[in-house]
């Protein structure tokens, strides 16, 4: 058990390193990962039951206890992404097939990725925790009608496949998992230190075999892709500081808020593009190279907020 947990942090510690490192090498030997494509959903059901693995009666406390906070930050969630994709996409007048996979990213919930590096940054964690926890258990409605009303206008948007996709992917994994660790509880505890492992390295598949499929048009589009995803991350997290500057947040609250506005949860992006929008193949890389961007700036991010903590003591 002692070694998951020391394997469980190492792989914490170097999430981006590995997604890099994993995303040159399939752009290297895309035959190593291509195969993954197929097992999207799948994949993203894993991390998604890892989540659930991890949520605690404590954790449904906080949100309990700071509904506040919660709120302020879910809302922010899904108004300043979805909001400035719409910008982003009429502003730089994007290709249908680039803008749908814009929008996905910018309606989706909260990464879990957030969470680390929240902590990394020394922000509220609980606060993250919480904001991840109820933008997703919400996304099964919020991010399908979000994504009706804001890229209708660039792609056919089917309603009802996109809400049975995300109750796939999200609602019974995590219940799934969730239930297990209740029932359980100190049975598994093995398990649960196997399931950020498997999480993480389901997600780094999946972004590994959308770069491999992805590999020439990486060639044609992948600089204005990887523009407009810095430009849309960078501003929600931006943006994610005014708010909470503006509500006088405390210090941690703000850095949690931030983060959690800014990282997305790329892979579900990734898998509402493969399994609802297939006549739109670029709309995966995105997703894609949102998830490997999102882990490298957050790390910036939250280096200059750890570092800033210290004179806020």
């Amino acid at each position: 058990m002692k070694n998951l947990i020391i394997l469980n942090q190492l792989i914490t510690k170097n999430l981006m390193i590995l997604i890099i490192g994993f995303s040159c090498v399939a752009y290297i030997m895309p035959s190593y990962f291509s195969w993954a494509v197929a097992y999207t959903p799948f994949l993203l059901g894993i991390a998604m039951f890892g989540m659930g693995l991890t949520i605690k009666f404590e954790d449904l406390c906080s949100i309990l206890r700071h509904p506040k906070d919660i709120c302020i930050g879910v809302l922010a969630q899904y108004t300043i992404m979805p909001l400035l994709a719409w910008g982003i996409c009429h502003i730089f007048t994007l290709p249908p097939d680039i803008a749908i996979g814009v929008i996905l990213v910018g309606c989706c919930p909260g990464g879990t990725a957030s969470n680390v590096i929240t902590y990394i940054a020394k922000g509220d964690v609980p606060l993250s925790v919480g904001m991840t926890i109820t933008s997703t258990l919400i996304a099964p409605i919020v991010t399908p009608l979000l994504i009706l009303y804001i890229g209708g206008t660039w792609v056919n948007v089917a309603l009802l496949p996109m809400i049975i996709t995300m109750i796939k992917v999200i609602i019974v994994p995590i219940l799934l998992g969730a239930i297990i660790q209740y029932v359980c509880k100190s049975r598994i505890n093995t398990l649960t230190g196997i399931s950020p492992i498997v999480s993480m390295i389901a997600i780094i598949l999946l972004i590994a075999a959308i770069i491999a499929v992805n590999r020439d048009k990486l060639l044609i589009s992948g600089l204005e892709t990887l523009i407009v995803v810095g430009i849309h991350n960078m501003l929600g997290m931006l943006l994610g500081l005014g708010v909470g500057y503006i509500l006088k947040l405390r210090y941690d609250k703000t850095t949690a808020l931030a983060i959690e506005v800014g990282m997305q949860n790329s892979g579900l992006a990734v898998t509402l593009a493969a399994t609802n929008f297939a006549l739109n193949p670029l709309a995966t890389l995105v997703g894609a190279i949102f998830s490997v961007w999102h882990n490298i700036s957050g790390a910036i991010f939250a280096t200059l907020r750890r570092k800033n903590s210290y004179n806020k003591i």
